[in-house]
């Protein structure tokens, strides 16, 4: 059975992982015959009320939060390896560019995550496929831009394409229900709630990517 890591960034689109994502993930993962091995870095985050959109001034753990979407089978991201998994996949939600790297600070010169950077390094230097979802492939491109010049998608958002180019990324625009294949470096993206009115729409399109990221496995 292939097993396919799942990053999660905390629980919840604006400070967490997107959870519809991510479980649309875990499903499309599972309904493919895979095996989903979820992980997220031990760090702390800035809460956000998702009711008002505004900071609490609490502070919550990514890997606890996360913990809530995986139902506890979850590791801390720096205890595995590129070698235990046959793929990895990154939903979206702020999480992604805020927590597992500064994207949503400060575009093209966002840090990554140790942790998170090791791992995605890893990945692609063994060839193993890498999916994300949503605003994730912008943490994709900051990572791996100028050495690997990945293209990805977000969708068809103008200032979020630009920080991605700056990169040394390729963005190539894609509708909601799609995907975006790298053969070369075997990277695939989607859109979802970057473009989704529904949960159908971000639905459809993960399940494709996520296909294709398993057939690539």
């Amino acid at each position: 059975m292939k097993k396919i890591g799942v990053v999660l960034s905390g629980c919840g689109v604006f400070d967490g992982s997107e959870i519809h994502e991510a479980v649309l993930t875990l499903l499309a993962i599972d309904r493919s015959g895979a095996e989903a091995l979820c992980m997220a870095p031990d760090m702390e985050f800035r809460e956000v009320n998702h009711l008002t959109s505004r900071e609490t001034g609490a502070k919550r753990n990514v890997l606890v939060e996360a913990a809530r979407i995986a139902r506890g089978k979850i590791r801390n991201i720096k205890e595995v390896t590129a070698a235990e998994l046959d793929a990895v996949v990154f939903p979206g939600g702020f999480g992604a560019a805020k927590n597992l790297c500064t994207f949503a600070e400060k575009g093209a010169a966002a840090t990554i995550h140790p942790e998170v950077a090791r791992l995605l390094r890893e990945m692609a230097a063994a060839k193993k496929p890498i999916g994300a979802i949503c605003i994730a492939p912008a943490l994709i491109a900051a990572t791996l831009g100028r050495d690997f010049r990945p293209k990805v998608t977000i969708g068809t958002d103008a200032g979020t394409a630009a920080a991605i180019a700056e990169t040394g990324s390729e963005h190539i625009s894609c509708p909601v229900t799609e995907f975006v294949v790298d053969r070369e470096n075997r990277i695939v993206t989607t859109p979802a709630y970057m473009l989704a009115n529904r949960i159908s729409e971000a639905a459809e399109g993960i399940e494709k990517a996520v296909k294709a990221v398993i057939e690539m496995a």
